[in-house]
């Protein structure tokens, strides 16, 4: 697999797309960092570590929906393994004018693009949210 996160994304999307309660993706720490964004900033109910089918660790997702609808209306890769996008503190973009998120993998850990501001750090913007 060449791109871990952008796989995580692509089961999220179907997973809501087909009305499911919970998706499940291989295991991963920077998975992991990006779902406790994720639920951090209210896009998921959270999700829990298992094993897989085959054996292999695995994430367990639990998707959200409000009214019926995804709560996640727009979930895209921005940083892809052919072209990597690094922004500094000033320039990490906000997403519908600071309605959605943008999830930064910065020096000091993976977090949102308002957190990245307040630590006043800069580093590879993974994907927006909103």
């Amino acid at each position: 697999m060449n791109d871990p996160i952008g796989d995580m994304l692509t089961r999220i999307r179907n997973g809501q797309m087909r009305g499911k309660s919970t998706v499940s993706t291989p295991a991963s720490k920077l998975r992991g960092w990006v779902l406790d964004v994720l639920a951090d900033e209210g896009y998921i109910r959270g999700y829990e570590a298992t094993t897989g089918t085959d054996g292999h660790p695995a994430l367990e997702i639990s998707l959200k929906y409000y009214e019926g609808a995804p709560v996640i209306r727009e979930l895209q890769r921005v940083s892809k393994p052919g072209r990597r996008v690094y922004m500094g503190v000033n320039d990490i973009p906000t997403v519908r004018q600071g309605l959605g998120v943008s999830i930064v993998s910065t020096p000091k850990g993976v977090m949102s693009d308002a957190a990245a501001r307040s630590n006043n750090v800069g580093g590879e913007v993974l994907c927006t949210v909103f």
